[in-house]
Protein backbone atom coordinates (compact mmCIF):
# COMPACT_ATOMS: atom_id res chain seq x y z
CA UNK A 1 0.00 0.00 0.00
CA UNK A 2 2.48 2.66 0.73
CA UNK A 3 4.18 1.66 -2.65
CA UNK A 4 1.36 3.27 -4.59
CA UNK A 5 2.04 6.56 -3.18
CA UNK A 6 5.77 7.15 -3.16
CA UNK A 7 7.09 4.72 -6.22
CA UNK A 8 5.58 4.14 -9.46
CA UNK A 9 3.79 0.68 -9.95
CA UNK A 10 5.58 -1.45 -11.41
CA UNK A 11 4.92 -3.40 -14.70
CA UNK A 12 3.35 -6.62 -14.59
CA UNK A 13 6.29 -8.34 -16.82
CA UNK A 14 9.19 -7.34 -14.34
CA UNK A 15 8.04 -8.80 -11.73
CA UNK A 16 6.29 -12.22 -10.51
CA UNK A 17 2.76 -12.11 -8.48
CA UNK A 18 2.63 -11.43 -4.96
CA UNK A 19 -0.04 -13.79 -4.13
CA UNK A 20 1.49 -16.32 -1.24
CA UNK A 21 -2.22 -18.01 -0.81
CA UNK A 22 -3.37 -20.34 -2.96
CA UNK A 23 -5.59 -18.68 -5.61
CA UNK A 24 -9.22 -19.64 -5.37
CA UNK A 25 -12.01 -18.31 -7.20
CA UNK A 26 -14.37 -16.01 -4.58
CA UNK A 27 -17.51 -14.33 -5.41
CA UNK A 28 -18.17 -10.72 -4.80
CA UNK A 29 -20.21 -11.32 -1.35
CA UNK A 30 -16.93 -13.10 -0.04
CA UNK A 31 -15.32 -10.29 -1.81
CA UNK A 32 -17.04 -7.69 0.29
CA UNK A 33 -16.62 -9.13 3.38
CA UNK A 34 -12.94 -8.95 3.49
CA UNK A 35 -10.00 -11.42 2.31
CA UNK A 36 -6.72 -12.32 4.36
CA UNK A 37 -3.98 -9.82 4.09
CA UNK A 38 -1.51 -12.30 2.04
CA UNK A 39 -5.09 -12.82 -0.04
CA UNK A 40 -5.90 -9.39 -1.29
CA UNK A 41 -8.74 -9.12 -4.47
CA UNK A 42 -7.48 -9.09 -7.69
CA UNK A 43 -9.25 -6.55 -9.68
CA UNK A 44 -8.29 -6.01 -13.02
CA UNK A 45 -9.20 -2.50 -14.94
CA UNK A 46 -8.21 -2.14 -18.90
CA UNK A 47 -8.10 0.90 -21.40
CA UNK A 48 -6.60 3.21 -23.89
CA UNK A 49 -5.87 5.67 -21.33
CA UNK A 50 -5.14 8.47 -23.71
CA UNK A 51 -4.83 11.91 -22.66
CA UNK A 52 -4.60 10.71 -19.04
CA UNK A 53 -7.38 12.59 -17.11
CA UNK A 54 -9.40 12.86 -14.17
CA UNK A 55 -11.74 10.99 -15.68
CA UNK A 56 -9.83 8.03 -16.02
CA UNK A 57 -8.75 8.34 -12.30
CA UNK A 58 -11.79 8.54 -10.66
CA UNK A 59 -12.48 4.94 -12.97
CA UNK A 60 -9.58 3.72 -11.42
CA UNK A 61 -10.47 4.86 -7.45
CA UNK A 62 -13.67 2.82 -7.54
CA UNK A 63 -12.00 -0.02 -8.97
CA UNK A 64 -9.31 0.23 -6.13
CA UNK A 65 -12.15 0.52 -3.48
CA UNK A 66 -14.57 -1.73 -4.47
CA UNK A 67 -13.60 -3.97 -1.73
CA UNK A 68 -12.26 -3.63 1.30
CA UNK A 69 -8.50 -5.40 0.58
CA UNK A 70 -8.07 -5.03 -3.27
CA UNK A 71 -5.26 -5.16 -5.79
CA UNK A 72 -5.59 -3.50 -8.58
CA UNK A 73 -4.19 -4.45 -11.73
CA UNK A 74 -4.11 -2.11 -15.29
CA UNK A 75 -4.33 -3.53 -18.68
CA UNK A 76 -3.03 -0.89 -21.10
CA UNK A 77 -3.14 -1.66 -24.97
CA UNK A 78 -0.27 -0.97 -27.26
CA UNK A 79 -0.17 1.68 -30.06
CA UNK A 80 -0.93 -1.06 -33.01
CA UNK A 81 -4.09 -2.76 -31.25
CA UNK A 82 -5.94 0.73 -30.46
CA UNK A 83 -5.55 1.96 -34.35
CA UNK A 84 -6.55 -1.04 -35.43
CA UNK A 85 -9.78 -1.10 -33.73
CA UNK A 86 -10.51 2.31 -32.25
CA UNK A 87 -8.63 4.92 -34.13
CA UNK A 88 -5.04 7.14 -33.74
CA UNK A 89 -4.04 8.25 -30.61
CA UNK A 90 -2.29 11.59 -29.44
CA UNK A 91 0.07 9.79 -26.58
CA UNK A 92 1.98 6.70 -27.71
CA UNK A 93 2.01 3.28 -25.72
CA UNK A 94 4.89 4.52 -23.97
CA UNK A 95 3.60 7.42 -22.70
CA UNK A 96 0.11 5.80 -22.03
CA UNK A 97 2.18 3.13 -19.76
CA UNK A 98 4.24 6.01 -17.85
CA UNK A 99 0.81 7.83 -17.16
CA UNK A 100 -0.77 4.67 -15.63
CA UNK A 101 2.44 4.03 -13.43
CA UNK A 102 2.16 7.07 -11.69
CA UNK A 103 -1.56 6.86 -10.60
CA UNK A 104 -1.81 6.57 -7.07
CA UNK A 105 -4.55 3.81 -7.36
CA UNK A 106 -2.78 1.28 -9.33
CA UNK A 107 -0.55 -1.33 -7.94
CA UNK A 108 0.41 -3.20 -11.58
CA UNK A 109 0.32 -2.07 -14.77
CA UNK A 110 -0.01 -4.57 -17.79
CA UNK A 111 1.66 -3.55 -20.89
CA UNK A 112 0.11 -4.81 -24.22
CA UNK A 113 -2.87 -5.83 -22.73
CA UNK A 114 -4.96 -7.90 -24.87
CA UNK A 115 -8.62 -6.13 -26.72
CA UNK A 116 -10.43 -9.28 -25.46
CA UNK A 117 -9.98 -10.97 -22.17
CA UNK A 118 -9.21 -14.60 -22.81
CA UNK A 119 -9.61 -17.46 -19.80
CA UNK A 120 -5.70 -17.92 -20.26
CA UNK A 121 -4.87 -14.30 -19.70
CA UNK A 122 -7.41 -14.48 -16.97
CA UNK A 123 -5.83 -17.55 -15.30
CA UNK A 124 -2.11 -15.99 -15.86
CA UNK A 125 -2.69 -12.88 -14.07
CA UNK A 126 -5.18 -14.48 -11.21
CA UNK A 127 -7.77 -11.81 -11.94
CA UNK A 128 -10.64 -12.45 -10.00
CA UNK A 129 -12.68 -9.26 -11.04
CA UNK A 130 -13.10 -7.18 -13.87
CA UNK A 131 -14.14 -3.08 -13.16
CA UNK A 132 -15.35 -1.16 -15.98
CA UNK A 133 -18.67 1.31 -16.72
CA UNK A 134 -21.71 -1.19 -16.93
CA UNK A 135 -22.51 0.68 -20.63
CA UNK A 136 -22.16 -2.06 -23.69
CA UNK A 137 -18.90 -1.95 -25.36
CA UNK A 138 -19.23 -2.74 -28.94
CA UNK A 139 -16.33 -3.19 -30.61
CA UNK A 140 -14.29 -5.98 -32.75
CA UNK A 141 -17.09 -7.12 -33.69
CA UNK A 142 -19.06 -7.96 -30.90
CA UNK A 143 -21.95 -6.40 -29.30
CA UNK A 144 -20.04 -6.03 -25.83
CA UNK A 145 -16.81 -7.07 -25.33
CA UNK A 146 -17.20 -8.24 -21.41
CA UNK A 147 -20.21 -10.02 -22.00
CA UNK A 148 -18.54 -13.14 -21.37
CA UNK A 149 -16.97 -12.01 -18.03
CA UNK A 150 -20.80 -10.34 -17.02
CA UNK A 151 -22.06 -14.19 -17.79
CA UNK A 152 -19.02 -15.51 -15.63
CA UNK A 153 -20.21 -13.57 -12.57
CA UNK A 154 -16.33 -11.56 -12.52
CA UNK A 155 -17.89 -8.42 -13.65
CA UNK A 156 -17.91 -5.04 -11.24
CA UNK A 157 -19.60 -1.67 -12.64
CA UNK A 158 -18.37 1.51 -11.78
CA UNK A 159 -19.58 5.04 -12.60
CA UNK A 160 -18.43 7.15 -15.07
CA UNK A 161 -17.74 10.48 -14.83
CA UNK A 162 -19.65 13.06 -16.35
CA UNK A 163 -18.17 15.82 -18.68
CA UNK A 164 -14.69 14.84 -19.19
CA UNK A 165 -13.45 12.23 -21.43
CA UNK A 166 -10.45 11.98 -24.28
CA UNK A 167 -13.03 13.19 -27.15
CA UNK A 168 -13.87 15.91 -25.27
CA UNK A 169 -10.91 17.04 -25.10
CA UNK A 170 -9.52 16.14 -28.59
CA UNK A 171 -12.71 17.92 -29.34
CA UNK A 172 -11.85 21.15 -27.73
CA UNK A 173 -8.49 21.03 -28.98
CA UNK A 174 -9.72 20.91 -32.86
CA UNK A 175 -12.50 22.95 -32.04
CA UNK A 176 -9.51 25.75 -31.24
CA UNK A 177 -6.49 24.82 -33.89
CA UNK A 178 -6.00 28.13 -34.77
CA UNK A 179 -5.08 29.60 -30.97
CA UNK A 180 -3.51 26.07 -30.30
CA UNK A 181 -1.48 26.85 -33.15
CA UNK A 182 -0.55 30.34 -32.87
CA UNK A 183 0.47 30.23 -29.63
CA UNK A 184 3.07 27.10 -30.30
CA UNK A 185 4.22 29.31 -33.17
CA UNK A 186 4.92 32.01 -30.60
CA UNK A 187 6.39 29.36 -28.27
CA UNK A 188 9.24 28.53 -31.22
CA UNK A 189 7.77 25.36 -32.66
CA UNK A 190 8.78 25.35 -36.51
CA UNK A 191 5.46 25.57 -39.11
CA UNK A 192 6.21 22.19 -40.06
CA UNK A 193 6.63 20.48 -36.72
CA UNK A 194 2.82 22.13 -36.48
CA UNK A 195 2.24 20.58 -40.04
CA UNK A 196 1.21 24.32 -40.82
CA UNK A 197 0.92 25.74 -44.36
CA UNK A 198 3.23 28.84 -45.43
CA UNK A 199 0.21 30.67 -45.85
CA UNK A 200 -1.36 30.09 -42.49
CA UNK A 201 1.84 30.58 -40.55
CA UNK A 202 2.42 33.92 -42.40
CA UNK A 203 -1.52 34.50 -41.04
CA UNK A 204 -0.94 33.43 -37.42
CA UNK A 205 2.02 35.52 -37.00
CA UNK A 206 0.52 38.69 -38.29
CA UNK A 207 -2.48 37.55 -36.02
CA UNK A 208 0.04 37.40 -33.24
CA UNK A 209 1.46 40.76 -34.30
CA UNK A 210 -1.97 42.25 -33.54
CA UNK A 211 -2.36 40.52 -30.22
CA UNK A 212 0.57 41.59 -29.21
CA UNK A 213 -0.31 45.65 -30.40
CA UNK A 214 -3.93 45.19 -28.89
CA UNK A 215 -2.41 43.76 -25.41
CA UNK A 216 0.27 46.80 -25.57
CA UNK A 217 -2.55 49.51 -26.02
CA UNK A 218 -4.71 47.43 -23.60
CA UNK A 219 -2.03 48.20 -21.11
CA UNK A 220 -1.49 51.71 -22.02
CA UNK A 221 -5.09 52.19 -21.42
CA UNK A 222 -5.45 50.09 -17.90
CA UNK A 223 -2.00 52.91 -17.12
CA UNK A 224 -3.90 55.73 -18.32
CA UNK A 225 -6.86 55.19 -16.21
CA UNK A 226 -4.92 54.63 -13.09
CA UNK A 227 -3.07 58.11 -13.82
CA UNK A 228 -6.08 59.80 -14.00
CA UNK A 229 -7.75 58.21 -11.37
CA UNK A 230 -4.59 59.61 -9.25
CA UNK A 231 -4.39 63.11 -10.95
CA UNK A 232 -8.63 63.12 -9.31
CA UNK A 233 -7.82 62.10 -6.20
CA UNK A 234 -4.83 64.73 -5.94
CA UNK A 235 -7.18 67.78 -7.67
CA UNK A 236 -9.60 66.52 -5.29
CA UNK A 237 -6.72 67.29 -2.08
CA UNK A 238 -5.87 70.39 -3.66
CA UNK A 239 -9.42 71.87 -4.25
CA UNK A 240 -10.22 70.86 -0.87
CA UNK A 241 -6.69 72.21 0.16
CA UNK A 242 -7.42 75.61 -2.01
CA UNK A 243 -10.86 75.82 -0.34
CA UNK A 244 -9.58 75.75 3.20
CA UNK A 245 -7.30 78.18 2.47
CA UNK A 246 -9.45 80.87 0.51
CA UNK A 247 -11.98 80.60 3.65
CA UNK A 248 -8.97 81.19 5.87
CA UNK A 249 -7.79 84.57 3.72
CA UNK A 250 -11.21 85.61 3.07
CA UNK A 251 -11.91 85.45 7.20
CA UNK A 252 -8.55 87.29 7.54
CA UNK A 253 -9.68 89.94 5.28
CA UNK A 254 -12.88 90.47 6.79
CA UNK A 255 -11.09 90.90 9.85
CA UNK A 256 -8.80 93.42 8.74
CA UNK A 257 -10.66 95.51 5.64
CA UNK A 258 -14.57 94.29 6.76
CA UNK A 259 -17.39 96.94 8.00
CA UNK A 260 -16.31 96.24 11.61
CA UNK A 261 -12.51 95.32 11.04
CA UNK A 262 -9.91 96.39 12.08
CA UNK A 263 -8.07 98.42 9.73
CA UNK A 264 -11.22 100.98 9.92
CA UNK A 265 -10.89 100.89 13.98
CA UNK A 266 -7.49 102.09 13.69
CA UNK A 267 -8.32 104.46 11.28
CA UNK A 268 -11.50 106.00 13.87
CA UNK A 269 -8.77 106.19 16.50
CA UNK A 270 -6.00 108.14 14.90
CA UNK A 271 -8.48 110.64 12.86
CA UNK A 272 -9.77 111.23 16.26
CA UNK A 273 -6.66 112.21 17.51
CA UNK A 274 -5.80 114.32 14.69
CA UNK A 275 -9.09 115.82 15.49
CA UNK A 276 -8.16 116.69 18.66
CA UNK A 277 -4.92 118.06 17.42
CA UNK A 278 -6.10 120.50 15.13
CA UNK A 279 -9.45 121.84 17.71
CA UNK A 280 -7.91 121.84 21.86
CA UNK A 281 -10.49 121.99 24.24
CA UNK A 282 -11.39 125.49 25.97
CA UNK A 283 -9.83 126.71 29.27
CA UNK A 284 -11.73 126.12 31.86
CA UNK A 285 -13.15 129.13 33.56
CA UNK A 286 -11.66 129.17 36.99
CA UNK A 287 -7.75 129.43 35.43
CA UNK A 288 -5.90 132.70 36.31
CA UNK A 289 -5.64 135.74 34.45
CA UNK A 290 -2.84 135.80 31.93
CA UNK A 291 -0.55 138.96 32.49
CA UNK A 292 -0.91 141.63 29.37
CA UNK A 293 1.63 141.81 27.23
CA UNK A 294 4.22 145.17 27.39
CA UNK A 295 3.92 145.72 23.88
CA UNK A 296 0.23 145.51 23.19
CA UNK A 297 -1.80 148.90 24.79
CA UNK A 298 -4.74 148.81 27.39
CA UNK A 299 -7.90 147.98 25.77
CA UNK A 300 -9.69 150.87 26.19
CA UNK A 301 -12.19 150.32 29.20
CA UNK A 302 -15.71 149.89 27.11
CA UNK A 303 -14.19 147.36 24.78
CA UNK A 304 -15.58 144.46 26.48
CA UNK A 305 -13.78 140.87 26.04
CA UNK A 306 -15.98 139.11 23.29
CA UNK A 307 -14.84 135.69 24.70
CA UNK A 308 -16.48 136.44 27.95
CA UNK A 309 -19.01 138.99 27.80
CA UNK A 310 -20.55 139.78 31.28
CA UNK A 311 -23.44 137.78 32.23
CA UNK A 312 -25.79 140.04 34.18
CA UNK A 313 -25.92 144.25 34.48
CA UNK A 314 -24.25 144.09 37.86
CA UNK A 315 -21.72 142.40 36.28
CA UNK A 316 -21.08 144.57 34.08
CA UNK A 317 -20.84 148.06 36.58
CA UNK A 318 -18.51 146.16 38.69
CA UNK A 319 -16.59 145.84 35.71
CA UNK A 320 -16.84 148.98 35.19
CA UNK A 321 -15.71 150.41 38.66
CA UNK A 322 -13.15 147.98 38.61
CA UNK A 323 -11.67 149.56 35.25
CA UNK A 324 -12.30 153.30 36.61
CA UNK A 325 -9.88 152.05 40.33
CA UNK A 326 -7.45 151.04 38.08
CA UNK A 327 -7.45 154.42 36.16
CA UNK A 328 -7.44 156.28 38.96
CA UNK A 329 -4.04 154.00 40.59
CA UNK A 330 -2.92 154.50 36.74
CA UNK A 331 -2.88 158.04 37.55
Amino acid sequence: PFQTLTAPAPFADETSCQCRAPHEKLTIAQARLGTPVDRPVRVYADGIFDLFHSGHARALMQAKTLFPNSYLLVGVCSDDLTHKFKGFTVMNETERYEALRHCRYVDEVIRDAPWTLTPEFLEKHKIDFVAHDDIPYSSAGSDDVYKHIKEAGMFVPTQRTEGISTSDIITRIVRDYDVYARRNLQRGYTAKELNVSFINEKKYRFQNQVDKMKEKVKNVEEKSKEFVNKVEEKSHDLIQKWEEKSREFIGNFLELFGPDGALKQMFQERSGRMLQAFSPRQSPSSSPTRGRSPSRSPSPPWVFNKASPPSSPKAASASLSSMSEGDEDEK
